[in-house]
């Protein structure tokens, strides 16, 4: 067995159920879990009777670069989405459907990673607090992971000026993820700007998780993304640039396991190679069911608007007994607890049967800070009326502790 396995830690989920053994909550109060990010509006039609006319595509094998209608209908979204002329995205040398960005995330780390490149080992940078597939994808391709805090300072948003030039020399990829998990911040063009022109000085390849990216509260401003920027400093090849999205938040799809990646086609050529031999091609009626997806923005706007909703009432029971503000997307509340955020979670649900996710679960101790520490992750993907009854149930909890 690889040595680096013996380095990944549990999971957050596996932590949580740690956490909560042996408690057992009231029984007269229905669970509501708001600890898992796993959108629960309903999968649009349009998606589940794609799936189900070309259930006959289930006879072949598909190939790992996907069809040409896919990879087409994506380039067109991108192209339309974040305002980059279409000739500049070539479906056939610049896109990659995945199954889910979350094994893209992982199984790309560990094709860009050269672990005999550095000494004393390659870096492989990421927001902190993060999803912890970037840590364990560092950790399995043989590479250090640096960890970038994302305070509330700096509005929860990375410092590029905070890394040491060593690490910056060392380092041979970036995980950035804007709108972020689990805070909601937006990067804005200066900070991609900045991030371009360390990767041109320092020739790392930025990994963009914009999964969240569809998911905003201003719809005049939907947030920025990697491909955009670099299009408007002229970097029109997209060089050391490769983004990562999905269905699964945008279209209530997460079963579908359906993405892609797309940027630098120099880094998506060697990455489609290590695909076909990691085996994972998208099959045949997901690939359809993702083309009339990708084609259509009528749901992607219901959904902003169900998630708008849901942040309006909750926010409002919860104003007057913490400090809780609305982040610019994305569907987490990123609640700053007067306790340690373990025990607030414990007896979260000890007393009302409600489940969030303890923030130091998602963040690591770096430079004597965990900045996941006394936060806890809440997902408001629950239908509306669970949102606005666990909301009540928080707000009667937090009571408890002031007295």
């Amino acid at each position: 067995m690889t040595p680096y396995l013996k380095s990944l830690h549990p999971y957050p989920f596996e932590k949580l159920a740690q956490l909560k053994r042996g408690i057992v909550p009231p029984d007269n109060k229905e669970h509501i879990a708001l600890s898992i990010g796993e959108p629960a509006h309903a999968t649009p039609h349009l998606i589940q009777e794609a799936l189900l006319t070309h259930l006959h595509g289930l006879s072949k094998y598909p190939t790992t670069k996907g069809i040409p209608e896919l990879r087409a209908a994506i380039a067109d979204w991108l192209s339309r989405r974040f305002d980059v002329p279409s000739e500049l995205i070539d479906p056939e040398t610049q896109v990659l459907p995945v199954n889910g960005t979350r094994e893209a995330l992982f199984s790309f780390a560990q094709c860009v990673v050269d672990p005999a490149c550095a000494a004393p080992a390659p870096v492989v940078i990421m927001p902190n607090p993060f999803y912890q597939i970037y840590e364990g994808a560092a950790l399995l391709a043989g590479a250090e992971p640096y960890y970038l805090n994302t305070l509330e300072d700096s509005g929860y948003l990375p410092d590029f000026d905070a890394v040491p030039e060593a690490i910056w020399q060392r380092c041979q990829l970036i995980y950035i993820c804007s709108p972020g998990n689990p805070t909601g911040s937006v990067m804005e063009r200066a900070s991609h700007e900045k991030l371009l022109g360390l990767a041109e000085k320092y020739d790392f390849v930025i990994a963009s998780d914009e999964c969240y990216s569809e998911l905003y509260d201003d719809e005049n401003n939907p947030p920025q993304g990697l491909l955009e920027t670099a299009y408007a400093m002229g970097n029109n090849a997209f060089k050391r640039c490769v983004v990562f999205h999905s269905l699964s938040k945008r279209s209530n799809a997460p079963g579908l396991r359906s993405g892609f990646v797309a940027g630098d086609a120099d880094i998506l050529q060697q990455y489609f190679q290590y695909r076909t031999y990691h085996g994972s091609a998208m099959s045949l009626p997901t690939q359809h069911a993702s083309i009339k997806a990708w084609q259509d923005e009528a749901h992607v706007i219901e959904n902003r608007q169900l998630y708008r909703e849901k942040f309006a009432a909750v926010i409002d029971i919860l104003a007057d007994v913490c400090t809780i503000s609305k982040p610019p997307a994305g569907f987490y509340i990123w609640l700053k607890v007067p306790i340690a955020d373990t025990e607030f979670t414990q007896r979260l649900f000890a007393q009302e049967n409600v489940t969030v996710l303890p923030g130091s679960f998602l963040s690591r101790e770096f430079n004597g800070i965990n900045p996941g520490e006394n936060h806890v992750r809440i997902a408001l993907v629950a239908p509306l009326d669970e949102c606005i009854d666990a909301a009540r149930r928080i707000k009667s909890f937090i009571n408890t502790l002031k007295k």
